[in-house]
């Protein structure tokens, strides 16, 4: 397992060792012991799965404490841009994107810890993902931003025009407006 740093302190993009043979592959997508071993200890309690059409755009979505979400993000099928906005008020890269293609092909991981916003789109005709939580939904918690903040300039590698975007994903507010939950 290779796991690496990110430009932004705390995300970290984990790539499996992968056994291929004639039968197919085998890989360990996940083992907390190794992960451990780098410091990496999250107790998660709760895995999401969701299935997308391309030019679908989720997020930005996060929780805020005391239910704030540290995620393990990965593709089962197709290919996705997964984004992680820093929203950690004390951060030096504080309003600061990192994003990734991960996909069922490339088996890379994203760990996102709490403090940051999260969100993806599908760049293939479906996606679907696989991801970790180490603490539970709360509705109460469920905050998020504009996808399209103009301030973020994300790339979501999707035509404006085919972009599907939920209508309430479409009224978050923008990055400059969000309380300082971290």
């Amino acid at each position: 397992m290779n796991i690496s740093d990110c430009f932004i302190e705390g995300l970290k993009v984990i790539e499996p060792a992968v056994f291929p043979d004639s039968r197919g592959y085998f890989f360990e997508a996940y083992s907390s012991a190794k992960l451990a071993v780098q410091g990496i200890n999250f107790d998660f309690v709760q895995d999401n799965q969701s299935r997308s059409s391309y030019g679908v755009i989720r997020g930005l979505h996060f929780q805020i404490p005391p239910y704030a979400q540290t995620k393990l993000v990965r593709v089962l099928e197709g290919s996705i841009i997964d984004v992680a906005v820093d929203i950690r008020s004390g951060s030096s890269t504080y309003g600061q994107h990192f994003a990734i293609e991960l996909s069922a092909e490339n088996r890379k991981q994203l760990l996102i810890p709490a403090g940051f916003a999260h969100g993806f789109s599908v760049l293939t005709e479906f996606a679907t993902l696989l991801y970790k939580c180490d603490q539970f939904y709360s509705k109460e918690s469920e905050r998020g931003i504009l996808y399209n903040d103009v301030n973020l300039n994300i790339d979501w590698k999707v035509p404006v025009d085919t972009a599907i975007v939920s209508e309430k994903d479409q009224h978050l507010p923008a990055f400059a407006t969000i309380e300082k939950y971290f």
